[in-house]
């Protein structure tokens, strides 16, 4: 059997409060916190601007050969993590309900997918890592050491992404963002490459009745519980 990597795998749909937890997980462990959604927003904002087709392979591997995408460390544990676009600070402009969406069907696109796990995977080589996104636990970094995913009740997903929008002053309308959390749950579950998905060795938590707290002491409790404590 492969030697497990030092990694922490935080896999679920968006509203689960995935990003959070995993920046207080980093905060606590000492790892580095890798957003790979900061990522695919990253490219669906590069192939915004640059009217990208989606459905052209060619267009989109020449795209790709010319982005430059690094991510930006968070000022503090409850700020995101920034993206550096072709050296242009993207940080607010992917951090929108539109860019949700678009990353998630650029997130479909196997010549994309490549490149970022590709990417990904280098973050994590030399382990000491907080890996957040979607598929992680499954894809990304198979052999971590400890996966989880969070899931949540839709409504409250929505609730909360609403709450979010709200408090940076975006006029936020809770049907409107329910409508598309559920599309972005099809879409991410049912596209063929890397679909949403538990990894069968990571551990569920439901976040729909539980504080960040929580799942964060939930977390480092399952770490501690297995006899093992992420090496910093």
């Amino acid at each position: 059997m492969s030697e497990m990597q030092n990694i922490i795998t935080i896999d679920g749909p968006s509203g689960v409060g995935k990003s959070t937890v995993s920046r207080k997980i980093a905060a606590a462990t000492g790892f580095t916190y890798l957003d790979t959604g900061a990522m695919y927003r990253g490219v669906g904002l590069y192939f915004q601007r640059e009217g990208v087709d989606l459905d052209d392979a060619s267009l989109i591997a020449g795209k790709l050969a010319a982005l430059e995408l690094r991510l930006l460390p968070a000022a503090d544990e409850d700020s995101d993590v920034g993206v550096l676009l072709n050296g242009e600070n993207a940080t607010d402009a992917i951090r929108t309900p539109e860019m949700a969406m678009v990353a998630s069907r650029v997130s479909a696109l196997p010549l994309v997918r490549e490149k970022l796990t590709q990417i990904q995977r280098e973050y994590g080589d030399e382990g000491k890592i907080v890996a957040e996104g979607r598929d992680t636990g499954t894809v990304v970094f198979p052999r971590a050491a400890f996966k989880f995913f969070l899931d949540a009740q839709p409504e409250e997903r929505a609730k909360r992404r609403v709450a979010q929008l709200r408090a940076r002053g975006v006029a936020a309308d809770f049907a409107e963002i329910l409508a598309m959390t559920l599309e972005r749950d099809k879409n991410d579950s049912e596209r063929t490459i890397a679909p949403l998905k538990m990894a069968r060795d990571a551990v569920l938590i439901d976040t729909t009745e539980i504080t960040i707290s929580q799942v964060v002491d939930r977390i480092l409790g399952v770490v501690k519980s297995r006899g093992d404590r992420p090496h910093t």
